[in-house]
């Protein structure tokens, strides 16, 4: 767990799972996304966040607000690209408080501290303004040499990610 002035970042729980399925299935939550999520396929993502956390330690955890689920922030591999990625996810109501920023700070530094890594990236679609200014309010830098288009994604829409990097100091 990893706590920040307002936020746990926790293992998941099964009370987790039907709030979280809600957030998956809200056309705003998921705009910059190919599609809202089933209910299903909303569990499996929870399942693997489970396994992950409790094989490595780290991972896609979900963040608390104040005693109450809010979404996710973490850390994952990307299984399309090389290197550690941080994320986020949060509930609509959950925005504008300022929740992503401080947990994805939180990350980060247990990215550098704990893990020891030496860089994180992140990537969004182009359009999602609101996840690049999180990527730009924790330090990271945007090269749009490294922007891709994204392999698992058909909508042309979409299709185009900026990559952002936060290396850390050795």
């Amino acid at each position: 767990m990893i706590r920040t002035e307002r936020l746990l970042l926790r293992q998941w729980r099964e009370e987790d799972r039907e709030p979280f399925a809600a957030l998956n299935a809200d056309p705003v939550v998921m705009e910059h996304f190919p599609s809202t999520m089933s209910r299903a396929a909303s569990d499996a993502f929870v399942d693997f966040n489970i396994r992950t956390i409790d094989e490595r330690g780290w991972g896609l955890w979900a963040v608390d607000a104040h005693g109450t689920f809010i979404g996710f922030v973490g850390l994952n591999e990307p299984n399309f690209m090389p290197g550690v990625e941080i994320g986020w996810r949060l509930a609509r109501d959950a925005w504008g408080h300022g929740y992503a920023t401080e947990a994805a700070q939180a990350a980060l530094a247990y990215a550098r501290d704990e893990l020891r890594l030496d860089e994180v990236i992140s990537f969004t679609a182009t359009t999602n303004l609101r996840s690049r200014k999180v990527m730009e309010r924790i330090g990271m830098t945007h090269d749009p040499k490294d922007d891709f288009d994204h392999p698992r994604v058909d909508d042309p829409r979409l299709r185009r990610h900026v990559l952002y990097r936060l290396a850390f100091a050795s």
